[in-house]
């Protein structure tokens, strides 16, 4: 069970969504975070520069773009958003991301989000269930939200 049902909130997804390569797709991805009062601007350009250190693609058509180290100063409060690229997005190396959950963890708490979020789409099922997903009660199901 996901147990942070406080941050994602419906609004904090986007299904069907398009970009032309990762960092558009990480754009868009901490522009929800941004919106929805969790983030500021700069923690979206710190999300894109982890990119460059380190790739966020984890497998399984799945990205988790997040801050760099020492970005929580940019973090307002912990905040999670996902958004789905049927068409996919190129990660590099091979890798196509279908799926982007952003995560904004104030005091250290996005290593609980992202290991919660690792157990989640570790299975390949799940994570093609959010690809597929038509409706973001099909998205909150796939969480057990």
């Amino acid at each position: 069970l996901f147990p942070y049902t406080t941050l994602f909130r419906s609004n904090n997804i986007i299904l069907n969504a398009k970009a032309g390569d990762k960092y558009e797709a990480i754009t868009l991805t901490g522009n929800i975070l941004k919106q929805n009062g969790y983030v500021t601007e700069e923690y979206i350009q710190r999300m894109k520069l982890r990119e460059e250190i380190v790739s966020t693609y984890l497998g399984n058509g799945l990205a988790i773009p997040h801050g760099t180290d020492g970005s929580d100063c940019e973090i307002v409060k912990s905040g999670i958003s996902l958004v789905q690229f049927p068409d996919g997005i190129d990660f590099g190396d091979g890798n196509t991301a279908y799926i982007t959950i952003g995560i904004a963890g104030k005091e250290g708490e996005h290593l609980d989000l992202l290991n919660k979020i690792a157990l989640i789409c570790i299975d390949e099922d799940n994570v093609k269930a959010l690809r597929n997903a038509k409706t973001i009660e099909q998205v909150l199901q796939v969480l057990n939200i």
